[in-house]
């Protein structure tokens, strides 16, 4: 109900994405990553505010997450609520990479010249001591049923 041409077994054992070689590959080219959050357990609004200094918070648009049928039919049959989605699955963000203005376009072309998906998720602000993610727009979750149609 979620992929064409996949059963659930597969969908949902597909192994972790390993960023190490595109990570220092950037590393190496000198391009400007300030940090970096692994999404696991935790997801956005644990892990990434783990990365950020005092005095900032995470703006993430969460219209912008490119969200694979898997996690839309898991949302619809578990009757489970966006943030709980991504509080406990990544929705398919594996890596939220943070990037100076200034370097941003670059990092994307590198780490999109060695093949991999980059999606702009949003930006750092000033805020309170306590670093956090501040979401705005919507988590896209298809809870029509018509998974198949968002396959990618």
């Amino acid at each position: 109900p979620f992929e064409l041409g996949s059963s659930l077994g597969r969908a949902l054992l597909t192994p972790t994405r390993i960023y190490v070689k595109p990570i220092l590959a950037a590393l190496k080219a000198g391009l400007p990553i300030k940090a970096l959050a692994h999404i696991t357990g935790g997801g956005f609004w644990e892990n990434i505010p783990r990365v950020l200094p005092a005095g900032t918070i995470a703006r993430i648009d969460l219209s912008a997450i490119p969200v694979l049928p898997v996690f839309s039919w898991l949302a619809k049959l578990g009757g489970i609520s966006a943030h709980e989605m991504l509080r406990t699955f990544n929705c398919g963000i594996g890596m939220v990479i943070v990037v100076g203005a200034d370097g941003a376009e670059a990092t994307k072309a590198q780490l999109v010249d060695m093949g991999e998906t980059v999606v702009e998720l949003g930006s750092i602000a000033p805020g309170p001591d306590e670093p956090y993610v501040e979401p705005t727009g919507a988590l896209r979750l298809d809870t029509t049923g018509s998974w198949a149609a968002s396959a990618r």
